[in-house]
């Protein structure tokens, strides 16, 4: 959060609040919102898809007309796509052009081709904006001394993925406005 503080009070200031042309130039925060997606997906199983025709995928016989249901949950978590997958590295897409709107395969938190999320961009900015605001306007701090390292970040498995327990954190305002 510091970081993504940092680079607010940078591009923006600490006498404004962030306005949506100021969300180009926030590299670090985008960085953060893919791998906060690639970890957390909101759905973790996307839309089922119909095979077209008699196909193999990475050796696996699919014949026509079957379903396929996409795991994007296991797809972020993938050691093979994504070294230390479990750990929340957001500097891993440092100089990479992987992108959210599924044209990379191994981060498709909104899914892929025809059959993607069709609100995404409205999605994306929502999370931008709301992000921004939430990291500039106020610092944050667990209650009662709290550490970090004792959050319970369990997720309750569903259509949706929410954590198992509510997160509280206190905001104290912090721009001069």
């Amino acid at each position: 959060m510091k970081k993504v503080q940092e680079e607010l009070e940078r591009e923006v200031g600490m006498e404004r609040m962030v306005a949506e042309s100021d969300l180009v130039n926030l590299e670090y925060m985008n960085m953060v919102i893919k791998e906060s997606m690639r970890l957390h997906p909101v759905v973790p199983l996307l839309a089922p898809h119909e095979a077209m025709e008699d196909c193999t995928v990475s050796g696996f016989y699919i014949p026509r007309k079957s379903r396929v249901i996409i795991n994007g949950w296991a797809i972020g978590r993938d050691p093979n796509s994504w070294p230390n997958a479990e750990e929340f590295l957001p500097e891993r897409f440092i100089g990479t052009n992987i992108d959210l709107r599924g044209r990379d395969f191994q981060l498709i938190p909104f899914g892929s081709g025809r059959r993607s999320c069709p609100g995404i961009q409205l999605g994306l900015r929502v999370v931008q904006l709301v992000l921004a605001q939430l990291v500039h306007c106020f610092d944050w701090e667990l209650p009662n001394g709290m550490s970090p390292s004792v959050l319970d970040m369990t997720e309750k498995f569903s259509l949706v993925v929410p954590r198992a327990n509510h997160l509280l954190a206190i905001p104290t305002f912090r721009l001069h406005v």
